[in-house]
Parts: structure tokens; sequence; C-alpha cells
């Protein structure tokens, strides 16, 4: 069997596409879905431990509801597990997602009405329509300059690195709310329309071309064993980690020291993005 993290598979059922599914499951097409909630965990298993984190609009493939629990497929990145079935909304076509750090849904056009929903960087929206400071939305009114057309990509990784700064490192967290090394830097990628896995050791496989030897330029990826950073210059990284608990700016060789002497190893790869 593949890689669990991204097989659409559990002990009734497996994914209708699946060509290596073991025999005796139900074979489910699955349905779309849009997560309708801020932040939803991605657990393991029902009431389990969680992998990673879906954002508000982001589009999943629906295998199984069962009992309350959603088994899904992300479409970003196709890892798979549960959330809660509270947290799944029907389908709706995203137009805007959220390029700000975060932002906030008004109940009206006016920045002094009540809030409806906080939503993370990253988010998908629809927009409806709207002129001027507000853009109105499928779930109230956003200040326009926080969105972008879907397809309106950033172009610089280690700048949309730095919108997280100072957030709160969360094991698992992929939101402005809290966020890890793999989701930094997934987050960062996906903003750029660079496609990226959900954790560091697929990063690590998946991603780049290994880079010369002592030569850190500003969107290289720095690997350790179950860490990653991005490169901001030749001197300085930027990451989510557990040392300052946030996301940070570390030089880069105080790092390497750092991570070395407390036990997690050496730079296992140094990869450089096309």
């Amino acid at each position: 069997m593949a890689d669990r993290r991204r097989t659409p598979v559990n002990d009734r059922i497996a994914a209708a596409h699946l060509t290596d599914a073991p025999e005796g499951l139900m074979r489910v097409d699955g349905t779309a879905a849009r997560i309708g909630v801020p932040v939803a965990d991605l657990l393991r298993a029902p009431d389990g431990a969680r992998d990673r984190q879906l954002v508000y609009g982001e589009a999943v493939t629906v295998y199984e509801d069962r009992d309350g629990w959603a088994f899904l497929q992300a479409a970003k990145d196709f890892y798979a597990g549960y959330v809660p079935g509270t947290a799944l909304a029907t389908p709706f076509e995203a137009t805007h997602w959220v390029s700000a750090p975060a932002t906030h849904a008004y109940s009206a056009d006016d920045f002094k009405s009540p809030e409806t929903h906080a939503l993370s960087h990253g988010s998908r929206v629809q927009v409806l329509g709207g002129e001027g400071r507000f853009a109105d939305t499928n779930l109230g009114y956003i200040p326009a300059r926080h969105l972008s057309p879907l397809g309106d990509y950033a172009n610089d990784p280690v700048a949309v690195a730095e919108l997280f700064l100072g957030t709160p490192y969360l094991w698992g967290g992929n939101s402005r709310f809290g966020i890890d090394c793999s989701g930094l830097v997934q987050a960062a990628l996906l903003a750029c329309g660079t496609a990226c896995p959900g954790d560091s050791d697929m990063q690590e496989t998946e991603l780049g071309e290994d880079a010369p030897a002592g030569d850190c330029q500003r969107g290289d990826l720095l690997f350790w064993k179950g860490h990653v950073a991005l490169v901001r210059d030749a001197e300085t990284l930027i990451h989510a980690n557990a040392h300052d608990m946030a996301v940070a700016i570390e030089p880069i060789t105080a790092a390497i020291e750092r991570i070395q002497t407390q036990g997690d190893g050496p730079v296992t790869a140094h990869k450089r993005l096309a």
C-alpha cells in the first residue's frame, strides 16, 4: 500500500480509483465538499491525533460520513484523514483566497459592524459583489485588500512566510492561528502556485533539487529529521519552531548549531526550487 497519509482507505471503504486497496472493502467514488469552519483538524482517526489542518473553503472529497465523522482527502495535497461532519459545507464556487495573514468577515460593509468569522491566510471564499473597501462574499463582507482572485499568486515564498512571523507554533498546524514547520513551507509555496505536500519528510523527498554546498539563496529549503526551514538570505532563515514556539527569523549558523546541540541532528538536505 502507498503512504497511508495520502491513501483514502480505512477499515471499511477505499476510494474507487485505488488499484492496490485491500480486498473486501467497499469501493467509493466520493463526493465533493468544502471546509465550512475557520480551521478544522485533520485527524488520523476519529477523536485521534492531529496530522494536519484544513482552513475555510478548502476543497475536499468525502469518502465516508459515519458516526459524526467524515473520512476525506484534501485537494491541495491529497492528505487523507477525519474531520467532524459538522466541519463540512456544501460545495460552492470559490473565487478568491485570503492573501492577508488573516482577516474577518463582517455583517455589513462597515469595519464597526459585528464580525461573523475569523479567517486565516489561504482560506477560500466566493465573492458575490461589492465595490470599494469591502467585498460581499458568501460569509459576509471582507476587506477587499485582504483577498486575491484564485490563480493570482504571490511570487516570493519567503515574503509569504514572513506574513506568519509571530504565529504560535502548533504541531500539525496550517493556519495563521497556529502553524508548524511544514505547514509554513506549504502555505508559502501554495500561495505562489507551487504544489507542496503536507509533511517535512514528503517535502524533502519531493521538492526541488540539491543545492550547492554552502550556497544558501533566498527561497532554498533546509531540512533536518522532522524539520524544515526557508532560507531568507545567505545569513538567515525563517521557520516555525518549538524553540521560539512561534514563526521566527534565526541566523542559519546558529540554527544549525542549536538544532544539532539539542539532539535533533545535522541538516539532512539543502534543496533549491526551480
